[in-house]
């Protein structure tokens, strides 16, 4: 039998994360936040004052990303930048008050979308997906890192072969 990516574990996994951003997104938006930023919000919450590097590190993006989307979330008085004290050339990011009331209210929005998400799904049901979906992370973050390690392989510059003098 030919596979049939409409049928495939992928595909319905694909699915559910697109119209899944989409509610998140229909939610964050009631708190004027986009997809995304609420991950940084509560990454500051669990750890304040963290670099753009850390916080890149954290949340599996790039630091210019993390730039943007601080410089966004400062506009609007959720975060704030200051200078490291230990290194000057290091800013670092910490919650104004407005940002620790709005990651508790994302809290709020996260569970009615994961009641929205998990409705009809028995509790037994719920902890096996949890569990499934923890292996698929792990397998796609092996498959990720090994294709880093071999990028890099390749990468490398391969020594030139010495030439023997013939006799």
């Amino acid at each position: 039998m030919a596979f049939s990516y409409e049928k495939s574990t992928a595909f319905r996994l694909s699915q559910a994360a697109k119209i899944l951003r989409l509610r998140a997104g229909d939610h964050l938006e009631g708190l004027g936040l986009h997809p995304g930023q609420e991950s940084v919000l509560k990454a500051l919450q669990e750890n304040d004052g963290q670099t753009m590097s850390e916080l890149a590190g954290a949340l599996g993006v790039r630091p210019p990303t993390v730039t943007k989307m601080i410089n966004r979330l400062g506009a609007n008085d959720l975060v704030r930048r200051e200078a490291s004290p230990a290194d000057g050339r290091l800013s670092r990011a910490y919650l104004t008050e407005a940002g620790r009331e709005c990651a508790t209210e994302i809290d709020r929005n996260m569970r009615a979308l994961e009641r929205e998400a998990m409705a009809g799904v028995p509790s037994k049901e719920k902890k096996k997906l949890k569990k499934l979906l923890k292996q698929i992370e792990e397998n796609l973050h092996a498959a990720v890192n090994a294709e880093a390690e071999a990028g890099s392989a390749k990468a490398k510059p391969k020594a030139k072969p010495k030439k023997v003098a013939a006799e």
